[in-house]
């Protein structure tokens, strides 16, 4: 397939005119995420069945063109597994898409599992196998080479062609409406800002502190991330978990008392320690009526295990009745955070009436499936 190099703002601005006029456009990006929060943008690949663009984030500075692609809602915008895409669009853009769908979720409607990749897909589809040798390319260096660019031109040649028979199938089994819904519902969690004073609950072990030690934690894990935004470092590149955790569980008054602590890295201490310390003397000044309360565990709530089990039963008859697999109606996660917010653990209640962000299995395409039934269930104490 013939495509153009796009690596100037006149250029880009042309061709996005043209794909202005269409009415799908299927999508990908390149990217690098080894040593850094964000993902760093390195090429964006665009196909309208006509021209079919690779789009140069690093030769042009302003891509605001494109932005007005994904936004525009007269086109349908197609991506397979976009959730990295999404990333991608608002570190880089700020740029929250419109009208767009997952064929990577499609496929999951129609029986393929939750994860399938490009490649399966379009092997599924045209028994074409694809060559995936430059998946780990690094795509901010340049030149870029001519696999790389043949290799960026196929993730969405093929994308287009076959969306049409993924609509028809999909369509067929009565399924799309739900796939769009379920797609807006990611777009919507990765758009969704981050709350940095409740990051702590985050932390894997952040249950066994008390209130104190939790007040301490939510203190570094606020820190921690304001750390990585302005350094563009992953997490863990700032300070280890369980280094925070083991400041937090014994709070201590100087490096001296930091170093010697279990489970606290030597390096997280050499370098953060000093900054660590005036956290915790910044946590020390709150009143102890603002301290988190104590974190419950849903395992630990009476009959959880059973509870879990009639729940999974419940969906289970949901999934066998409308012959669609059980993972696309509920994972593990999503039924204990549905439980959660049901018993009302940890405010889940009021943090929903707050945020505006509900339980999935009681939101969307879920809750008109299933979702209202389930509360029902519930309210009869999970027992058939």
């Amino acid at each position: 397939m013939q495509y153009q190099l796009i690596e100037d703002f006149i250029s880009l601005k042309n061709i996005c005119e043209h794909y202005s006029k269409t009415s799908v456009l299927a999508i990908d990006t390149e990217f690098v995420r080894t040593r850094t929060l964000y993902p760093r943008l390195g090429l964006l690949q665009v196909f309208d069945g006509e021209q079919l663009a690779l789009i140069d984030p690093i030769a042009i500075t302003d891509l605001s063109p494109f932005w007005q692609l994904l936004t525009n809602e007269n086109i349908t915008k197609v991506l397979h597994a976009c959730s990295e895409d999404l990333e991608v669009f608002l570190t880089s853009g700020n740029c929250k898409p419109v009208n767009l769908i997952d064929s990577q979720i499609m496929m999951s409607f129609l029986g393929h599992g939750l994860s399938i990749g490009y490649a399966a897909m379009v092997e599924y589809f045209t028994d074409i196998k694809l060559d995936k040798s430059e998946s780990r390319t690094d795509w901010t260096k340049r030149p870029l080479s001519l696999n790389q660019l043949n290799y960026a031109s196929a993730d969405v040649e093929h994308l287009f062609k076959i969306y049409p028979k993924l609509v028809t199938k999909i369509e067929q089994a009565g399924w799309f409406s739900y796939a769009k819904q379920e797609t807006q519902l990611l777009i919507d969690r990765k758009f969704t800002s981050i709350d940095e004073d409740q990051l702590y609950r985050q932390v894997k072990l952040a249950w066994r502190l008390n209130s104190k030690q939790l007040n301490v934690l939510q203190h570094l894990a606020k820190w921690r991330y304001q750390q990585a935004k302005s350094r563009d470092l992953p997490l863990g590149f700032v300070v280890k978990e369980h280094t925070m955790m083991a400041v937090a569980s014994h709070n201590p008054a100087n490096l001296s008392a930091m170093s010697k602590l279990d489970g606290a890295e030597v390096l997280d201490i050499r370098h953060k320690g000093k900054a660590m310390l005036s956290v915790l003397m910044q946590a020390s000044h709150d009143s102890e009526a603002d301290y988190p309360q104590k974190i419950q565990r849903l395992d630990e709530y009476p009959g959880y295990k059973q509870t879990f089990k009639n729940v999974k039963t419940f969906i289970n008859s949901v999934s066998e009745k409308h012959n669609l697999a059980i993972e696309n109606l509920a994972s593990k996660k999503q039924i204990n955070q549905f439980l959660i917010w049901y018993f009302d653990l940890n405010e889940a209640k009021k943090v929903s009436v707050d945020t505006g962000i509900y339980p999935d299995i009681i939101t969307t395409w879920r809750n008109e499936l299933f979702g209202i039934n389930l509360q029902e269930f519930a309210d009869k104490g999970f027992k058939f």
